[in-house]
């Protein structure tokens, strides 16, 4: 009676650890389980994870977002049924950021160019030009306009600030005939604006006063800011268009390029040079601007 006993309480337990092993999962649904769970978790759906079953055992691997992230596919893995261990073997890696999105402190501060200073050509710089047409007193009218070119560049502290070649304007400021028997002969002249560059600024420039009276005597003088003092350099009446050309005066120079002729006239031909002061700064942009 004794054995017959054993042997029943043998076969139910045989029977219980059969249908046990029978209902529970083999190592392939526990993977496929937990990878489902994994890729569905709102939380985990963007982790790259890899699961291996072994006999139950869990192997987790792979990388996650963030240590949230980590520890949620960790907890699906304990709650699978079946599963007789968990090693979590996941790293955390997060997002590489954009560089829009990077902070402002992580990125190097922008490098501060120096902007190009404007250039101020002083008071009292010369500015020696060649007439761009003659100019008479007998003939030229008071407020008429005459164009000339720069024959030397300008240079503030050693950067380029009116280039040679560059076209000026200029007023006759006064403009008198000279009489047979009496009276004086006038011609006065200033500059009124300069082209650098394709643009076109104001300047202030001493005036340029040439007088003759008596016999053939002649004056010259600047004012209004210029050197007092005048020259006559090469532009005779008559002697032709160029006449001039070649005789540039240096500071200190007043009238340049015109002659008194035999009725005693003031003619300054074209292509004469004449030297002009500024009498207040011009101010110019940067070259490039």
């Amino acid at each position: 009676m004794h054995k017959r006993i054993t042997l029943i309480v043998s076969l139910v337990l045989f029977l219980v650890l059969a249908v046990s092993c029978s209902r529970r999962p083999n190592d392939a649904q526990i993977q496929q389980d937990i990878q489902e769970k994994t890729a569905a978790d709102p939380e985990t759906k963007d982790a790259e994870v890899t699961v291996v079953a072994k006999e139950g055992k869990v192997t987790l691997s792979g990388k996650v977002k963030t240590p949230a992230a980590r520890k949620k596919v960790e907890q699906i893995a304990q709650q699978e049924p079946g599963n007789t261990g968990v090693d979590d073997q996941t790293s955390v890696e997060p997002e590489a950021t954009s560089p829009t999105e990077a902070p402002q402190a992580a990125q190097a501060p922008p490098v501060e160019v120096p902007k190009p200073q404007p250039i101020i050509v002083p008071t009292g710089t010369v500015l020696t030009v060649r007439m761009g047409q003659a100019l008479s007193s007998k003939t030229s009218q008071t407020g008429q306009t005459f164009l000339a070119t720069l024959g030397r560049p300008v240079s503030v502290g050693g950067r380029a600030a009116i280039p040679a070649g560059s076209t000026l304007s200029g007023t006759v400021v006064a403009a008198k005939s000279k009489g047979k028997i009496k009276g004086e002969g006038e011609l006065s002249l200033a500059l009124i604006s300069v082209t650098v560059r394709g643009q076109t600024y104001s300047i202030q420039t001493g005036v340029l006063e040439n007088t003759t009276k008596g016999k053939g005597k002649r004056t010259a003088a600047t004012t209004g800011g210029g050197a007092a003092g005048g020259a006559l350099i090469g532009g005779i009446a008559g002697g032709g268009k160029g006449a001039g050309i070649g005789a540039l005066v240096g500071a200190g120079a007043g009238l340049v390029g015109g002659a008194v002729t035999g009725n005693q006239q003031i003619e300054i031909p074209a292509e004469s040079a004449l030297s002009f002061r500024l009498s207040a700064p011009l101010t110019l942009p940067p070259p490039g601007e």
